[in-house]
């Protein structure tokens, strides 16, 4: 006996349907989610629409997604999920989407209104939850404001209001099923609206000019901020003769060849410096947080076009509230002819002694002392193989310290400041789909991996042409060596298995291939990027310590990040 058809959303004027209609003007081409009864109805609205669904294995993994492609495409990341444990899922990547100031939207279920606050199933205070990891965290209860609701959200989510970032809301199931007439969705509010603009202000213009300009070690060091600044960035930088740092926020922003490039040498460029023009970055504990300690001889002059970017740690002088590529272009033409005066013995010898350490030296080690693979062969084999312009995706607590040095990539995402594991699978797939005509590749430690494993699955239904790299060390090794070498040899809780996670990926349709020899590791990644989506299993050696091992960043010291600049705040602090 056939089962009975019927269509219990067939209102083409529902607020749902206004959703699904709201989300397309504003140019959303894919969502990423897990459907549940509490969506459903915006979820069949937005399919007919023709907006594509990820659907993927976790919610998190969604948010994950969502956050790649907005970083990928400057445009609005959006994801879905139903109620309870669908929302709940979420707050890590949400969390992560915050730190990274990326504008995603996360649309949430939620009871009914007749049902609020009986115990109905799933129920619990979302907006309350997301409200500390979002620019807004709202429940909208009236049909016919739900389409202003989510302008204003999506305006926040770019940062009109503030910092650009996540932001969430929710509608009742009730509420989606409530017809609103046209007449009351106001085609303002559907309508997608410009990138703000903010024209920088002649005075400090001038006073920033003449700061730089007058400067003897100026360093320029970049973050999220500054990604449409590239461009104008080089020209400032040909014109001023300061030094350059990125940073995981902006790798690839400046190309690697230019002769302000000095990431090689870091630590001399924070410590040398007199003047630091800080753009688009906040100074968190990856930059010492603009301590003295760590920037000793430093002013600091800060740009951006959020004061949040401007008003945390260590003040500037000036600071300067505008689009970074209006102000940097301002400021070289505020120059004119005008000479800088740093001094080219320094910035000279630190970019040498940049190219001196950039300089290949030799095969990269290829085994640890226990005659397993190390990591950075993995690296050497990656460029030797990846297309010009991969992009590259890099997961993992101490393997993102080999990433750093070895995955040589114009387009680069990792874990970021947040130190989000588990990114690589999403983030990956996400890249793939968004940009299919370009290889991508994502190296990712055995930890990090398993948090996302499952959604080799998406990739194989959705054919993204990913390629995961796993360095299986069977450890969470960064924190296992500081077991080891801070607390007596007590290793307890940060080992693993060498699982077989080649076998995992054959079983959910992917190709999937393991190495255990180094001399296979190139032709294993060929057949990987021929057959994606592809996961190569490599067995990695737990002996090869990471630069972030050595440098205490599994310690935790009281002050700073790194011992060596916990040290030098100690010495500041009169407290060695």
């Amino acid at each position: 006996m056939a089962e009975t058809v019927i269509d219990l959303n067939s209102d083409p004027e529902s607020c749902a349907a206004w959703i699904a209609k709201f989300l397309k003007a504003r140019g959303v081409d894919r969502l990423f989610g897990l459907q549940g009864g509490h969506i459903q109805p915006i979820w069949d609205f937005v399919a007919r629409e023709g907006i594509r669904i990820i659907d993927v294995r976790d919610e998190g993994a969604a948010v994950h997604m969502a956050h790649a492609h907005a970083e990928l495409t400057g445009t609005l990341g959006v994801a879905m999920v139903t109620a309870g444990p669908g929302v709940t899922n979420c707050v890590t990547a949400i969390a992560n989407a915050s730190l990274a100031r990326m504008p995603v939207l996360l649309i949430g279920g939620c009871t009914s209104r007749p049902q609020a606050n009986m115990g109905p199933l799933q129920d619990i205070p979302h907006v309350d939850i997301l409200k500390p990891v979002t620019r807004t965290s709202r429940t909208a209860r009236v049909a016919d404001q739900v389409i202003r609701e989510l302008d204003e959200a999506v305006a926040r989510a770019f940062g009109d209001m503030g910092e650009p970032g996540p932001v969430y809301i929710e509608i009742p199931t009730d509420v989606l099923r409530t017809r609103v007439a046209p007449n009351l969705v106001l085609d303002d509010w559907m309508r997608p609206k410009p990138p703000r603009i903010i024209p920088p202000e002649a005075g400090t213009i001038e006073a920033a000019m003449q700061a730089i300009w007058s400067a003897r070690r100026p360093l320029v060091v970049t973050g999220r901020g500054a990604r449409d600044a590239g461009p104008a960035l080089e020209r400032f930088l040909d014109a001023s003769g300061a030094l350059y740092l990125d940073t995981q926020e902006s790798r690839g922003l400046v190309r690697a060849d230019h002769p302000s490039v000095v990431g090689a040498v870091r630590a001399n460029a924070m410590s040398e410096a007199d003047l630091v023009l800080v753009i688009g970055r906040k100074l968190d504990y990856q930059l010492g947080y603009g301590s003295p300690a760590v920037f000793p001889h430093a002013r600091f002059l800060r740009l951006a076009d959020n004061a949040g970017e401007l008003l945390d740690n260590r003040r500037g002088d000036p600071e300067l509230l505008a689009t970074p590529a209006l102000a940097l272009d301002a400021i070289v033409a505020a120059a004119g002819n005008r000479a800088p005066a740093v001094d080219r013995d320094w910035t000279g010898g630190l970019r040498r002694k940049h190219e001196e350490r950039s300089r290949p030296r030799g095969p990269a080690e290829s085994r640890g002392s226990d005659g397993k693979v190390h990591p950075a062969a993995i690296f050497e084999a990656l460029a030797a193989v990846a297309d010009p312009d991969f992009i590259a995706i890099a997961d993992g607590g101490d393997l993102l310290s080999f990433a750093r040095v070895g995955l040589q990539a114009k387009t680069y995402m990792d874990a970021g400041a947040f130190g989000c594991l588990g990114i690589s699978v999403p983030y990956a797939i996400a890249a793939a789909l968004a940009l299919p005509e370009r290889q991508v590749i994502a190296v990712t430690g055995d930890g990090a991996y398993g948090i996302n494993a499952m959604e080799i699955d998406t990739a194989v239904r959705h054919g993204a042409k990913i390629v995961v790299v796993v360095s299986n060390n069977a450890a969470w090794n960064i924190e296992r060596f500081d077991q080891a070498t801070n607390y007596g040899g007590r290793v307890v809780g940060t080992t693993l298995r060498h699982s077989d996670y080649a076998g995992m990926a054959r079983a959910l349709g992917a190709h999937g291939e393991r190495v255990e020899d180094p001399a296979d590791l190139i032709p294993a990644l060929k057949r990987a990027i021929a057959n994606a989506p592809a996961v190569v299993d490599v067995v990695t050696t737990q002996t090869a310590v990471s630069s972030d091992a050595k440098k205490g960043l599994g310690f935790v010291p009281d002050f700073q990040a790194l011992t060596a600049w916990d040290d030098a705040e100690r010495a500041r602090r009169g407290l060695l």
